[in-house]
């Protein structure tokens, strides 16, 4: 089984992001192409999920694009690493749970190389650190599937603007922080990609 790995240093446009990404989802579904990992950057955006509700949108002002995966209002951001796959479930386990699973053990792996011990929430879904006494949510996950081929992916805060959270309650979460890795300390992230792109082709390969 082989997984086509995309880095793109530059951000990429929101709209044509999930343009290439719903493509790849057909040539997967047909057998055209390999299986998809792209690892980029957006410019600020602010994205609904399915079951986004009015009143997580606080800044009416904001413009805010609907979108086909699961989830809620969302925000992604230059210094917040966005992680989209397209995975086929037809030749893997066709369970969600277990995707979900593998997506958060991926995370967490990637989050333990910086020395951050993080965490699942059964009732919150994406990873979680404990940062000066309060959970945290560092990592957010939305994903949709088709014919049994799972997409969209998830995002790790690294260095992004934080303040833009404030805009929206982010996946319909109240009362509970937003942080990432620069908050938390840690100074040198370079070479998060790599890291990544290791964990995600040690969890699907």
């Amino acid at each position: 089984m082989n997984i086509e790995v995309k880095n793109s240093i530059k951000p990429i446009d929101y709209n044509k992001a999930i343009n290439i990404l719903e493509h790849r989802v057909e040539d997967v579904l047909l057998g055209k192409k390999n299986e998809f990992l792209w690892i980029l950057e957006h410019n600020t955006v602010y994205t609904a999920g399915l079951r986004t509700k009015e009143n997580e949108i606080l800044n009416k002002n904001i413009k805010i694009i609907k979108t086909k995966r699961g989830g809620k209002v969302t925000l992604h951001s230059r210094g917040q690493k966005v992680i989209y796959f397209v995975l086929n479930l037809n030749k893997r386990k066709k369970d969600i749970r277990k995707l979900v699973t593998d997506i958060e053990n991926c995370i967490i792996k990637t989050l333990k190389f910086y020395k951050i011990k993080s965490f699942r929430d059964k009732k919150n879904i994406g990873i979680w650190v404990n940062s000066k006494k309060k959970n945290k949510k560092i990592a957010a996950i939305g994903i949709r599937v088709k014919k049994w081929i799972a997409y969209h992916g998830f995002s790790i805060n690294v260095s992004n603007n934080l303040k833009e959270y404030e805009n929206i309650i982010p996946c319909g979460i109240k009362n509970k922080g937003i942080t990432n890795l620069k908050e938390i300390g840690v100074k040198n992230y370079k070479n998060i990609n790599k890291i990544i792109i290791k964990s995600f082709l040690n969890t699907f390969l």
